[in-house]
């Protein structure tokens, strides 16, 4: 009873000094999120002709990028993927990166996949002034749409024209437009302040502060923002 006593010790304080050696990095999976990010966005405008179209990035007035959405997570109903949203800044450039989860909705092209990329085209502020409150819910909060794919593709129906949110998803290499109606996007606040290494931040504090100090990879997915949404 006593050795089984002692290894179950050991075995506690191992799992301890692993969950606090994983807390002591701070941000890495923040980081890991943007990189991946920029990596999706990268792929996906590298190809014109199966990419989002220029001129509908080139009027966003932001953008948000979920990478590797769990298909488990929208089966158990729970949270199922993160990732970042960036807005335009008043130099027309791109802002620091907010982060975001995203839950649920009806998304039934997810099924049988084990992870899918995803991206929202915000093309009104009255839909980013929205989703900064907390907790916002796609198809309720602001309408939303499955986006045109291609370089020469035109957001030609009404529906389209008329949404506030285009959305994407690339699963198993293929890239579409896909509805995201009834998915709820939160303001991660959490991995807020793990990425800037500061508490309390709010999302428009991240989006308009040209002085907030943010890891080199936001920069990255600014970059390459920059170069797919210049017209």
């Amino acid at each position: 009873m006593r050795k089984k006593c002692l290894l179950f010790a050991i075995l506690a304080a191992g799992a301890l000094s692993f969950f606090a050696a994983g807390s002591c990095i701070g941000g890495s999976d923040e980081e890991s999120t943007v990189q991946s990010a920029t990596q999706v966005m990268s792929e996906i405008m590298s190809i014109p002709e199966q990419s989002i179209p220029p001129s509908l990035l080139g009027e966003a007035y932001g953008i948000a990028i979920f990478p590797g959405l769990l298909k488990a997570g929208f089966i158990l109903g729970a949270r199922y993927g993160q990732g970042v949203m960036v807005v335009r800044s008043k130099e027309r450039g791109w802002s620091n990166p907010v982060f975001f989860t995203i839950t649920g909705g009806s998304v039934g092209w997810q099924i049988g996949a084990q992870s899918t990329d995803a991206i929202l085209v915000f093309r009104t502020m009255r839909s980013l002034d929205a989703i900064t409150s907390g907790k916002f819910t796609l198809g309720a909060d602001a309408s939303v749409a499955a986006g045109p794919v291609g370089r020469h593709a035109e957001a030609g129906t009404d529906i389209q024209l008329k949404s506030e949110i285009l959305s994407y998803s690339r699963n198993r290499g293929l890239f579409a437009g896909v509805a995201l109606e009834g998915a709820a996007m939160q303001v991660d606040y959490k991995a807020n302040s793990a990425f800037y290494s500061m508490a309390g931040l709010l999302p428009m504090q991240i989006f308009m502060s040209a002085e907030l100090q943010a890891p080199w990879v936001a920069d990255d997915l600014k970059r390459v923002l920059a170069r797919y949404s210049t017209q």
